[in-house]
């Protein structure tokens, strides 16, 4: 199925990890990319499933298309919403081009694993030495798994860090960020 919720679990723990490091919209376009054209081909009834997008090679040409509109796509999104008070939301460059690329690289490597028609290392290779690693089941399990972890270990440090903040500023009047803790604002 196109477009599947399992996809992002992994984003979500890298998002845990490294926080403003990486961008989970920037993650999901990408994602969401890599599988247009298996949703076309599902619709038309023409096409590979399981394509150029389904290979390293479209994945890099994903990334290369995902970190630049994706970059902007999440300043826009998250610059309507009333997110922060200290002004619009920017991504860096190296964060759109981390999250693009581990989206699309990503999606590849796990649709590897559970998809016969996918040939990650096409055209050098039809060859798909993941296939049936691990049942489809089980990679299911991972990725909602990682996706939990990644959501409660988010939370724990959000709060930890709100925490750390407030004691801060009342114990000497700093200022709680986004990010954590600043003098002056």
């Amino acid at each position: 199925m196109p477009l599947p919720p399992y996809h992002l679990g992994p984003g979500i723990l890298v998002k845990a990890l490294l926080r403003g490091g990486f961008s989970l919209i920037v993650y999901g376009w990408a994602q969401v990319v890599t599988d247009l054209q298996p949703l076309i081909a599902i619709l038309t009834g023409y096409g590979q499933r399981h394509g150029f997008t389904h290979t390293y090679l479209g994945a890099t040409l994903v990334a290369l298309f995902c970190a630049p509109t994706g970059k902007f796509l999440c300043e826009w999104v998250l610059g309507t919403l009333p997110l922060t008070p200290r002004g619009p939301v920017r991504v860096s460059w190296g964060v759109a081009w981390l999250s693009a690329f581990l989206g699309s690289y990503s999606h590849v490597l796990i649709d590897s694993i559970v998809h016969a028609d996918v040939h990650p290392l096409a055209p050098v290779t039809s060859a798909n030495w993941l296939l049936d690693l691990i049942s489809p089941a089980a990679l299911h399990g991972v990725l909602v798994c990682s996706g939990l972890v990644g959501t409660a270990l988010y939370v724990a440090v959000s709060v930890v860090v709100t925490r750390r903040c407030e004691r801060s500023r009342r114990a000497h009047g700093v200022a709680c960020g986004g990010g954590g803790c600043r003098r002056g604002e």
